[in-house]
């Protein structure tokens, strides 16, 4: 049942409860604006980098194939690849607008998270720098990095139309990794993470069910074509990695959660699946409908466990170098 706290942070907006959570139909920008401060315990989110990738006629060039910001990959060993935003092609003033964008975000952000609250925010290799740095300046404080190790099919190709010519040339490494930016709403004055968890249930991360700590390695796969299927969003997350983010966003398991760029609704139902409030935010009425839809669908979707992820990769030579396991000996090397 949602509660009455969850239910206010609708702000005046078209919204729906889904259990114990909440979508909003707004534009989190406008949102932030409307909701009292220190209202929420954590982000999790997947922003859209506020260049141009889900304006209206970059999505329609998406849909049609016809690229815009969208590279249309050409096939690979028969896998059809879905379309990725080209975002070595933003010229210095979509750069300049990408900051702005965060710094802002940032500042907003602060407003309405409680002293102490964390931020999970997913990134790529070419522009977490420039992103980081913006909500820096916005007033969050950067703690540290989660790198998300997952095998996908960006990045390594031939330079586009040249692909003959220069075939042994890649204009970008195979990427291997995700980065997530780790950042928290700084504590009060001169207070104690102890004392910020006592006042405010913030201010650190909760570890797994094993007891262990929160590392900031996760090994990951790709989004299954079972939840593609759920939720036929671009830039959708499996539930194996964001079900261990929303769990560890909160450090006492109370609180809200909040995820500003919703999409299809894949943090709202991670937090459900692990008995977790949260409250999404979508500013395009077609994902808001389809993460009604959704958001039951991935609940009930099971997911391979983080033991079982780390293990299978020990038979990749690559993850296994990372992870220190020798895929030969089996054992630390």
């Amino acid at each position: 049942m949602v509660s009455k706290s969850i239910v206010s942070l609708s702000a005046g907006y078209r919204s729906e409860s889904i259990g114990r959570s909440l979508i909003v139909l707004a534009d989190c920008f406008e949102w932030f604006g409307r909701i009292p401060p220190n209202s929420l315990h954590a982000i999790v989110t997947d922003p859209p980098y506020g260049v141009k990738e889900y304006e209206p006629d970059q999505i329609s060039k998406r849909a049609n194939g016809r690229g815009g910001i969208w590279r249309i990959p050409p096939s690979f060993d028969g896998h059809v690849r879905a379309p990725l935003p080209r975002f070595t092609a933003l010229i210095a003033k979509e750069r300049d607008r990408l900051s702005r964008f965060f710094r802002e975000w940032a500042a907003l952000s602060v407003r309405v998270l409680r002293p102490g609250a964390h931020v999970f925010i997913a990134s790529n290799a070419f522009l977490a720098q420039p992103v980081f740095t913006a909500l820096v300046e916005g007033g969050l404080e950067f703690r540290g990095e989660l790198i998300r190790l997952v095998r996908t099919l960006r990045g390594g190709d031939r330079p586009k139309n040249a692909e003959r010519e220069f075939a042994d040339v890649s204009s970008m490494p195979r990427s291997c990794y995700e980065p997530w930016g780790i950042f928290r709403k700084p504590l009060l004055p001169r207070m104690k993470v102890s004392d910020c968890l006592r006042e405010f249930q913030t201010g650190g991360l909760r570890r797994t069910a094993q007891g262990k700590p929160f590392s900031d390695v996760i090994v990951s796969e790709r989004t299954p074509r079972h939840e593609r299927r759920v939720a036929n969003h671009p830039s959708l997350k499996p539930q194996s990695l964001l079900r261990q983010l929303v769990r560890a966003a909160l450090p006492l398991g109370v609180g809200v959660v909040a995820d500003p760029f919703m999409g299809s609704g894949s943090t709202v139902a991670a937090g459900e699946a692990v008995g977790v409030s949260c409250v999404g935010i979508e500013r395009h009425p077609p994902y808001f409908e389809m993460s009604r839809k959704a958001i039951p669908r991935l609940v009930a979707t099971p997911t391979v466990g983080p033991e079982r992820l780390a293990s299978s990769a020990h038979s990749e030579p690559l993850f296994a170098a990372l992870s220190g396991v020798s895929p030969e000996l089996g054992k630390s090397s």
